[in-house]
């Protein structure tokens, strides 16, 4: 393996030197530079599992947040190649009941706002994590889950995890099967990855590597012991896990599309190369060049006024992805701290910080993660922080190795 760095000290430099604030104490991290070809090098250090002092690597499969919603986006595509989707078509007759923003009934919802956070829905007390028994359609009713000033078809930008349990309830809808089984026989396998939603579908010896997230030194997700979750869905306290309660299509929250993917760096990395090679990986066609094409396009760009930015981190958006930098005043997407232009996902949850970014113009990108922070860490010299920029940089200099 090339590349390989196994320095903590390099990690604590690193921080430091990115903020004056003093850099947390980072449980563990790895990252996985690559080319059109393959694997350039990568690094891994801390632990996997602090409670048994277990070391990290760059194999081992980690909830990597709102990168997950890159991986649904594929299938989403797939959808629409074979006819059965329309990104611009009104995604009612889909999801089998009408979807309209209170504030605006008389305007319809397509599959590329909901994709691209322009939908005007909005995040309200993480209403998104809908519990067994209950339906995407109950919370949608809430007027507190709509932007009442901002409506679809207005081209206003507002990140919401919750357009993505919609969305994969009309994966469901669509194709009469539940959602993480789908994702793994149409999207994760064609790609050779072990890889899951919420761990049923991904092999036993990736559950026995599972990275355990950290905040303050306590475990916070997938403490798992090397075992299986015993349900593998939210449930409200006392409720039987009994997934025959589910009806296909009501309730797309069950198994978190808008975070709740466990991936490894090698596989991140793999689904970074399909996207440089044109949808194609290792000879496999995955999807086709316009679908790619259409996933890393701007569909919404900052223009001063036109959305939501979270302190400039969020100034150009495809379809479940990013663009970086933004050279736009008040924009501070520049992670990297150069001026290459890239696309890709960052995500960040239960202390953790995660990137897949690829460099089509010179086929190069990098995975990574970065672990047991809190939830406000110091923040670097753009809108990401320190400990996340430190990760990306140290992941971007695998490819000059």
């Amino acid at each position: 393996m090339r590349g390989t760095i196994a320095s903590l000290a390099l990690l604590a430099l690193t921080a430091c030197a990115t903020v004056p604030d003093k850099p947390e104490t980072i449980v563990s991290e790895a990252g996985v530079a690559f080319d059109r070809n393959g694997e350039i090098g990568s690094y891994a250090q801390g632990l996997a599992d602090p409670a048994t002092g277990r070391a990290v690597t760059a194999d081992d499969p980690v909830r990597v947040a709102s990168v997950s919603k890159m991986l649904v986006a594929i299938g989403v595509m797939k959808l629409v190649e074979r006819g059965e989707l329309d990104l611009d078509e009104d995604v009612s007759g889909a999801l089998g009941w009408t979807l309209r923003n209170p504030s605006f009934p008389d305007r319809p919802i397509t599959l590329r706002m909901l994709l691209s956070h322009t939908s005007s829905l909005r995040d309200h007390n993480d209403q998104y994590a809908i519990p067994l028994g209950d339906t995407v359609q109950q919370v949608l009713v809430e007027r507190t889950s709509w932007d009442p000033k901002h409506g679809p078809g207005d081209g206003y930008f507002t990140y919401s995890n919750l357009n993505f349990p919609v969305i994969a309830s009309i994966v469901e809808r669509t194709t009469g099967e539940r959602f993480d089984l789908w994702m793994r026989r149409e999207v994760i396998e064609p790609m050779k990855l072990d890889a899951c939603f919420n761990w049923p579908t991904c092999s036993e010896a990736a559950v026995a590597r599972g990275v355990v997230l950290t905040q303050g030194g306590k475990a916070v997700r997938d403490d798992l012991g090397g075992k299986r979750p015993d349900c593998p869905v939210y449930l409200e306290d006392g409720e039987p896990c009994d997934l025959s309660r589910n009806a296909l299509g009501t309730n797309g929250a069950l198994f978190s599309p808008q975070g709740g993917l466990r991936i490894s760096m090698r596989d991140l990395a793999r689904v970074g190369r399909m996207f440089l090679g044109g949808g194609t990986l290792d000879g496999i066609r995955i999807l086709s060049p316009r679908s790619v094409d259409a996933l890393f396009t701007p569909a919404w760009r900052f223009d001063g006024r036109n959305g939501e930015t979270d302190h400039g981190f969020y100034c150009s958006y495809g379809l479940a992805s990013q663009q970086i930098p933004t050279p736009i005043r008040g924009c501070k997407d520049n992670p990297a701290g150069d001026r290459v232009m890239r696309v890709g996902h960052a995500g960040d949850a239960y202390g953790l910080r995660s990137g897949l970014w690829i460099d089509r113009a010179s086929g190069t990108g990098v995975a990574y993660f970065v672990s047991g922070l809190s939830d406000d860490p110091p923040r670097g010299r753009s809108a990401y922080r320190a400990a996340e920029e430190a990760a990306f940089k140290r992941t971007l200099s695998l490819l000059n190795r």
